[in-house]
């Protein structure tokens, strides 16, 4: 069997190699034990790829970075993230091959600047990016947990809000939320602010409330809700163990509304993503009345 064969045998597991662009590139240079723990899946953000290397192939992680940038020549450089550490949630990093993390990364006609070695950013919430692209016009949007802009420019491009107030803590997210507030033309509709949401969240003046952040969102209801006027939409995300899929984020939503006198209307529930095993992340649609 030739090696660019649609499948390759594994003479020693006596079973085909799954066939793919990467294994072909690399099946000269690897064992069949080796090509049968090749990565099958990894992310392109602009012109950075990132991919996970599983332990036996470590060592020969140099090499395989190399041929994943001969696969995406438009490419610059492969990462492997270890981990996300610190307050912000700030990935760490090892640059493989190539050099520099700062990249462009265009979606829905949607420029975002970010650098990976700074800032997290989630393929997997593609749709939920699309979908804030479709809501907003003319209202005043709050987008509690703004990041570089994950939902504010998409919403700002093509909904066309009359403003968005985009709070965010990280300075390093902030500092592109700003810069893409300006690549993509929006700096006339989107507000940002550096500093935390429970000190520059307004009272009773939003029409929509995005509330992106996974983990604790539940602490900064209070603020969500206080935010936005009687019909206003809230946009509540949140980590969720299926068992209690939808049930717990809607008690979390409908119990802090009671507190403010309020009441609530659950118009949309949506699974996002798995987040990780047996938990998924699930957003919350609700008019808050």
């Amino acid at each position: 069997m030739g090696k660019n064969n649609a499948k390759m045998y594994n003479e020693n597991r006596g079973r085909p190699i799954p066939s793919s662009p990467l294994v072909t590139l690399l099946s000269g240079s690897l064992t069949p034990e080796e090509l049968n723990t090749v990565p099958r899946g990894w992310q392109i953000i602009g012109e950075v790829i990132l991919v996970h290397i599983p332990p036996e192939l470590q060592k020969k992680k140099k090499l395989i970075a190399e041929a994943l940038l001969e696969l995406y020549p438009r490419c610059k450089t492969v990462v492997e993230t270890k981990r996300i550490a610190g307050e912000y949630r700030e990935p760490v990093i090892e640059i493989m091959a190539g050099d520099g993390t700062e990249t462009y990364h265009k979606e829905n006609y949607v420029v975002f600047k970010l650098d990976v070695a700074r800032i997290m950013y989630s393929q997997g919430n593609f749709y939920e990016r699309r979908r804030m692209s479709t809501v907003g016009k003319d209202e005043y949007v709050v987008d509690m947990f703004a990041g570089i802009g994950y939902f504010t420019m998409p919403m700002a491009v093509h909904a066309k809000p009359r403003k968005i107030r985009a709070i965010e803590i990280n300075p390093a997210s902030y500092h592109y939320l700003c810069e893409n507030a300006r690549l993509n033309r929006v700096d006339g509709i989107v507000e940002p602010v550096h500093g935390d949401c429970r000190e520059n969240t307004p009272e009773g003046e939003a029409d929509r409330v995005i509330m992106g952040y996974v983990g604790t969102t539940q602490e900064f209801l209070p603020w969500g809700i206080k935010a936005l006027k009687p019909g206003g939409i809230l946009h509540y995300h949140e980590t969720t163990p299926e068992k209690l899929m939808f049930d717990r984020p809607i008690g979390y939503i409908r119990d802090e509304s009671e507190r403010q006198g309020r009441s609530i209307e659950v118009l949309e529930t949506i699974k996002v993503k798995k987040y990780s095993p047996g938990v998924w992340h699930v957003v919350v649609d609700a008019k808050i009345l």
